[in-house]
């Protein structure tokens, strides 16, 4: 079995066994949602997550027995379903969505929060592209959001200096108890230690609901990997489970159900910088 990877420790290339440090990381924590209007409904779980940093994928496809990338594991990721999800590699799809939004990364890191997959099967939310600069300088944000049709829409934020909120228009239908003129309200911190991201949904009247997860760094190592597997066994299943189970409890209490409008387009929507709140 591969020793334990911690956050920082030295990991081999796989090109003559030369170091540098590893990145990605595994978060555990918990997921709260939070609905204010026309009535309360709140429900908390909890959660893990991978920080997966894109330029070690084969990395830690090659030191892990119990984790892999593009195969089937307890856990393991597929690149093939972030980005473009077409297959095409997913730092040139980055760069180039982030050119388009004016934003040069000139080689530096790309870290994804995602869901892992877990016995093959994962649904995402959301996932959070945090893009940095070569001095580790965090330039852009890329926010994935899926909805259970199979549609899914990026916003990208490029991130001014101590801009770690972020405004815009919802442009992808997600809940059927939420219509499509609202808007979105995101607070992030950086990922370290500690990570978390808080999201507000607001109409022309204030605020609607209020979610966000608040997540604790873990060692990305075999031991780490199955010991969340063991405590959180069913946890992609829940994730799928209990957007109905919630959607179920919420029509039960008379909410107002939104028909899915056709998908736009495109899928991909730039910030401009006076939608960037600082």
């Amino acid at each position: 079995m591969a020793r334990e990877l911690h956050p920082g420790e030295l990991g081999r290339d796989g090109a003559g066994g030369a170091m540098s440090p590893l990145r990605s990381r595994l978060y555990e924590g918990k997921v709260r949602h939070t609905r204010l209007r026309p009535f309360h409904h709140s429900f908390t779980y909890r959660v893990f997550y991978g920080l997966f940093d894109i330029d070690e994928l084969d990395r830690l496809d090659r030191s892990l027995r119990w984790f892999s990338v593009g195969r089937f594991n307890l856990l393991s990721f597929d690149p093939g379903v972030h980005g473009a999800a077409d297959g095409t590699p997913l730092r040139p799809w980055v760069e180039t969505t982030l050119r388009d939004a004016g934003v040069e990364l000139d080689g530096g890191r790309v870290l994804l929060l995602s869901f892992p997959r877990i016995l093959g099967y994962v649904f995402n939310p959301i996932s959070i592209w945090y893009c940095h600069g070569p001095e580790d300088d965090l330039r852009a944000v890329i926010y994935e959001v899926r909805n259970t049709f199979g549609d899914r829409h990026s916003y990208v934020v490029a991130v001014p200096e101590n801009g770690l909120t972020h405004q815009f228009a919802k442009q992808l239908h997600v809940s059927p108890f939420n219509g499509m003129d609202e808007s979105y309200r995101f607070t992030i911190t950086p990922p370290a230690s500690h990570l978390s991201v808080s999201i507000e949904q607001r109409d022309r009247d204030g605020s609607v609901s209020r979610a966000g997860m608040s997540l604790t760094e873990r060692p990305f190592g075999d031991g780490t990997v199955v010991s969340l597997f063991l405590t959180h066994p069913l946890l992609t299943l829940k994730v799928i489970g209990a957007i109905h189970w919630q959607a179920l409890l919420l029509r039960l209490k008379g909410a107002t159900f939104h028909p899915r409008p056709e998908p736009g387009s495109h899928n991909i929507s730039i910030v401009n910088s006076r939608s960037v709140v600082g």
